[in-house]
């Protein structure tokens, strides 16, 4: 039997942010990670891997994220957990105990139940095997690709494969593109976009079939009887419909979780003493709304495991929820959101006003100044900010970071119409507006029916 203070199961962004920050505050303790990877993995680049705009293995970061930070990397993967000993045991046969216990095993994506699923050509998109087996295909000629999920990961494999000169199709059965990010409105410019760069966009059908030929699939059958042929040997499907947590063992065990992950409080403390987890293999409350949502991202994963390494430690912290900030790019335009959507807002039993701003994305008369478009959703009764959405051919994060800030504060529209902005001609728009502020005061000046609750 080896001892460890600590043991982190999943060296993904939770597991190594939760070590590196425990590391610090406990320099003394003997942390130990488990992570049967070859690498850890920047996922959200490897879309552009696979387009070809640098080496594949630059998306895997160094181990020395983890050792030089004094934790053990453990190249195995826990197999049985037993909470009430406190002990975990690995592939190899060893057996661990531990004082307390991280877990940051995160999620993997959903493959929908389908004869042919799992045919050689059928792809998901997580790990350093689903990148390289893409690209092997399309370095062996692949001519046609069908991708099946048009959230942020369907759109940004669909670029890549036209961009390498394939002919591609993005499915999805939600009635328009990036449907958890944008309301319908936004969407315009984008879909015309993609359509540029080729991709038949293919929306409000789903996937009936996948039809096989020998061993690999030859066909994608849709809803609406359309039907995409394939050289099985050489094209090949990509599903990005959804993940599902990792925790299978620890439910095993007898950990509380749901369909989402394991239930956490705002400590990221489990149902059981000393046992801690972050990230995607989590389920979570929004911000917004304290009811639970899913909240699958890096830029989850980071400050939940910092809470749980300040925990952990000795020291007091709280996650408040997700707010679900999140960008991505759709030929040249860049896109961002945060928080709730109008839509999603009206299925939560949130009643809604929403307001516009538009300004350029430098000074009007600059060359290469190009339209930035914001869209803010306020609750009706307090005009509370509770989403944002923009879309520019520059770089959203920046003020999708201020919006999600405003949701952080529980601010209203006015005060968040009272943002004090900076501009210089090469950076923003002119002085006399901005965006944020505009879209603001768009709701602001709203006649007083539209938004009073009656």
């Amino acid at each position: 039997m080896k001892h460890k203070d600590v043991i982190i199961i999943g060296g993904g962004p939770a597991g190594i942010t939760f070590g590196n920050l425990f590391k610090k505050l406990r320099p003394e303790a003997n942390v130990a990670m488990f992570r049967p990877e070859n690498h850890s993995m920047v996922y959200c680049v490897i879309p552009y891997a696979i387009e070809g705009l640098f080496d594949p293995s630059r998306t895997f970061k160094s181990d020395k994220l983890v050792t030089d930070a004094g934790i053990e990397l453990l190249r195995s993967y826990v197999t049985e957990v037993d909470f009430k000993s406190k002990e975990v045991i690995d592939s190899t046969g060893d057996r661990y105990s531990y004082h307390k216990l991280f877990i940051a095993t995160g999620a993997s994506p959903v493959r929908l139940p389908l004869p042919g699923i799992d045919a050689p050509n059928v792809f998901t998109v997580k790990t350093e095997d689903d990148m390289s087996g893409i690209i092997t295909r399309i370095k062996n000629g692949a001519r046609r690709a069908v991708v099946i999920g048009a959230g942020a990961i369907g759109i940004e494999q669909a670029q890549a494969y036209s961009a390498r000169g394939i002919e591609t199709w993005l499915i999805d059965i939600a009635p328009y593109i990036l449907p958890n990010m944008l309301d319908k409105e936004m969407v315009t410019p984008l879909n015309e976009a993609l359509e540029q760069k080729g991709i038949h966009c293919l929306m409000e059908r789903r996937v009936e079939g996948l039809e096989k030929t020998l061993s690999n699939i030859s066909a994608v059958h849709l809803s609406d009887g359309y039907k995409i042929e394939l050289d099985p040997e050489i094209d090949f499907v990509c599903f990005s419909v959804g993940m599902k947590p990792d925790i299978d063992i620890f439910v095993k065990a007898g950990i509380e979780a749901n369909g989402d992950g394991i239930v956490v409080d705002s400590k990221m403390k489990t149902n059981i003493p000393d046992v801690y987890a972050a990230g995607d293999c989590c389920t979570f409350i929004s911000a917004i709304d304290g009811k639970p949502v899913s909240g699958k991202l890096a830029t989850n994963a980071v400050p939940m495991a910092k809470v749980a390494a300040r925990v952990a430690a000795g020291k007091d912290d709280e996650y408040e929820g997700f707010c679900n900030g999140a960008a991505t790019c759709a030929g040249n335009w860049r896109v961002g959101s945060t928080g709730f959507t109008a839509t999603f807002a009206e299925k939560r039993g949130i009643k809604t006003v929403s307001g516009y701003g538009e300004t350029t994305t430098i000074f009007p008369m600059m060359p290469g100044s190009e339209m930035l478009k914001v869209k803010i959703v306020a609750e009706e009764k307090e005009l509370k900010v509770i989403g944002g959405q923009v879309i520019s051919k520059l770089s959203t994060t920046d003020k999708i970071d201020i919006i999600t800030l405003s949701i952080q504060q529980h601010m209203t529209v006015k005060e968040l119409s009272k943002l004090s902005y900076s501009a210089q001609p090469w950076q923003s728009f002119m002085p006399a507006r901005n965006a944020i502020v505009e879209t603001c005061e768009y709701i602001m000046n709203l006649p007083i029916r539209t938004y009073t609750k009656k």
